[in-house]
């Protein structure tokens, strides 16, 4: 049980704020686990930090990557010599519902109106995304009379196939410039961030969803209230919810933290999803894991006062599993910090080693969860000599804070690196599978995540 004696900050909460499964071990300094072992939990005094769902203080940094520039504004050749805005790039966990988030340094119209990131240019996505669509028209009977809203919609990488059905779709995607190549396939997109108010306007003039669904998008809202509040009412009243978003089990686990960085404003565990859905009377009546993004969890939502779907088994066990994990339990998280640092060293081996000896090193992709790796752990061109992209978006410019090149796919056949260094790692055998010839001159694949590992 939380002992409010323990901790003066608490003392004055009720009981209602708090979940009844918490267990805080830390108010600062260590804590100590069940086995009598020692954590360090960073206690911060920024009082104008709160949490994004349920507004408490926040007070525990889990994870401090220091001062990083924004994933996905790649610098143009005559940017190199001008100033490039630096952020904090803190994980604070919430101690009353458990988010894990970021602080909101930038506005995310400064992030999103214009962005980098083309979903298509991934055969392994467009292929879970055909999958997806396909598993959706059968359990839920879509068909044409049916319709299909998806949130971040991209450059209509998944909606293409509900329309290859004759299934009615609409796209809402905040990105001009990606949303353009969506619109110039045939998909109807709106070009706004999604919002309460958005949604409103969406439903008295467009009708609202039979399926309404968005792919890593909730991680890249700063509003949460608002944004799952927009869903609510853009839903039919017997409509399905999908979302899809790294589950924070994973992060921790397989020490992903470079899927840490400005543009992911939170990190889910199944058990916070459900109580800032719940609070916004949507109830998840599924899950599943997925592989998608080193592992993710796919849940499917209805509204609270629709009794035709029922809580699922998975529902319940996940839940469980989640609690013997340890989700409510700060010491959970209290050690990651450590591995996110000895992961670090271990990369910093390899490079000093791998060029000491001569060897050439070059990157692929040019990923938002690369360039948080490359700024953390200080990697430029003394160590990665170029990176490539299957994005001409990216071609051509150079990673943001490290300032190294990207050049198209074909640059590695002409320079013949003796490593290829893979910074999408959740995309790795698909990578793997398309630059197999590198091995025709003894070239070798490197994967940072979970920990470093190198294929022949």
């Amino acid at each position: 049980m939380f002992d409010r004696r323990l901790f003066p900050k608490y003392r004055d909460m009720k009981s209602s704020e708090l979940n009844s499964n918490t267990t805080v071990l830390a108010e600062s300094g260590s804590a100590p686990n069940r086995r009598g072992e020692k954590f360090m939990v960073n206690e911060v005094h920024e009082g104008s930090l709160r949490c994004r769902f349920c507004n408490a203080d926040l007070a525990h940094i889990v994870l401090d990557l220091g001062m990083s520039p924004l994933c996905q504004t790649h610098i143009e050749h005559d940017q190199l010599n001008m100033m490039e805005p630096f952020y904090p790039l803190r994980a604070y966990l919430c101690v009353r519902c458990f988010l894990l988030q970021l602080g909101e340094y930038i506005p995310p119209e400064r992030i999103f109106s214009e962005y980098a990131y083309f979903s298509s240019y991934s055969d392994t996505w467009l292929r879970h995304a055909q999958a997806y669509t396909e598993m959706m028209v059968e359990r839920f009977e879509l068909h044409p009379g049916s319709k299909v809203v998806e949130i971040a919609s991209n450059d209509g990488y998944l909606l293409q196939y509900f329309l290859k059905q004759n299934i009615p779709v609409l796209g809402i995607e905040p990105a001009a410039n990606v949303a353009k190549v969506a619109i110039s396939r045939g998909i109807p997109t709106i070009v706004e961030f999604f919002k309460e108010k958005t949604a409103r306007a969406i439903a008295a003039e467009r009708g609202k969803a039979d399926l309404l669904l968005g792919n890593n998008v909730l991680a890249h809202v700063p509003d949460l209230n608002d944004f799952v509040a927009g869903m609510k009412i853009l839903l039919k009243p017997n409509g399905i919810i999908t979302m899809e978003f790294p589950h924070l089990r994973k992060l921790i686990d397989e020490n992903q933290f470079d899927t840490i960085y400005h543009e992911h404003f939170s990190y889910f565990s199944f058990a916070t999803a459900e109580r800032v859905f719940t609070a916004h009377g949507i109830t998840l009546f599924d899950v599943e894991e997925i592989p998608t993004h080193g592992g993710s969890l796919r849940i499917y939502g209805r509204h609270a006062e629709d009794a035709s779907k029922p809580v699922s088994q998975r529902v319940i066990a996940l839940k469980k599993e989640e609690e013997m994990w340890g989700v409510h339990r700060l010491e959970t998280y209290a050690s990651f910090a450590e591995r996110v640092k000895a992961a670090k060293r271990c990369l910093l081996r390899f490079f000093i080693e791998a060029r000491g000896n001569g060897k050439k090193i070059v990157g692929y992709g040019a990923p938002g969860k690369g360039n948080t790796l490359l700024n953390y752990c200080g990697i430029r061109t003394d160590f990665l000599i170029y990176t490539v992209d299957r994005n001409p978006y990216k071609q051509g410019k150079y990673t943001p804070g490290t300032h190294i090149p990207i050049f198209q796919p074909e640059k590695i056949r002409d320079t013949k690196p003796d490593y290829l260094f893979i910074l999408p790692w959740n995309l790795k055998d698909e990578i793997m599978e398309q630059n197999s010839y590198i091995r025709d001159w003894g070239g070798k694949f490197v994967v940072p995540i979970p920990e470093l590992k190198v294929y022949a």
